[in-house]
């Protein structure tokens, strides 16, 4: 297979695990957004806010080779009370780390596998992840309520967070 058709591939396959997943945040009752850059300058796939605050990370994998590139994924811990991996159902769950929560998902919905343990954020790092996440939420609500708005000026407005 050329490498375009496998690129094309393996995004068809993110987006579709972060779609459920998304879906499945929702269920219970978390607001998630997708691509938000930390104070560390990592890019987390899935960030989301629960009702009491709580802010939960998802990293989506979209296979092995994906998995296995990624060594950046502890980065993301110090800015969530639970991180997670999300994967689809082909996917060796044996790889995923016990230290983590593990959610398996398809363009439809999600399921909960392992649970990820809790470990709450200090106060100032919670009230920054959460202004991080509402604010870019609100850009792209904006930039999609205006059609004057280029992606451009939404990509370099959500770098400024």
């Amino acid at each position: 297979m050329p490498d375009g058709a496998a690129d094309a591939e393996e995004l068809a396959a993110a987006d579709a695990i972060a779609r459920g997943t998304l879906r499945l945040l929702a269920d219970l009752g978390l607001c998630g957004i997708r691509e938000l850059t930390l104070a560390n300058n990592r890019r987390a796939d899935i960030a989301a806010v629960g009702p009491g605050g709580e802010i939960w990370i998802v990293e989506t994998k979209s296979g092995v080779p994906d998995f296995r590139s990624d060594s950046k994924w502890p980065d993301y811990i110090p800015f969530c009370d639970r991180f997670w991996f999300a994967v689809d159902s082909a996917f060796p769950q044996e790889l995923i780390p016990e230290e983590v929560g593990l959610i398996v998902a398809d363009a439809f919905g999600a399921a909960v596998i392992r649970e990820a343990p809790l470990e709450p954020l200090a106060p100032a790092r919670r009230k920054a992840v959460t202004l991080r996440l509402a604010r870019l939420a609100a850009m792209r609500l904006t930039a999609a309520a205006d059609a004057g708005w280029t992606a451009s000026e939404a990509a370099l407005t959500s770098t400024a967070l």
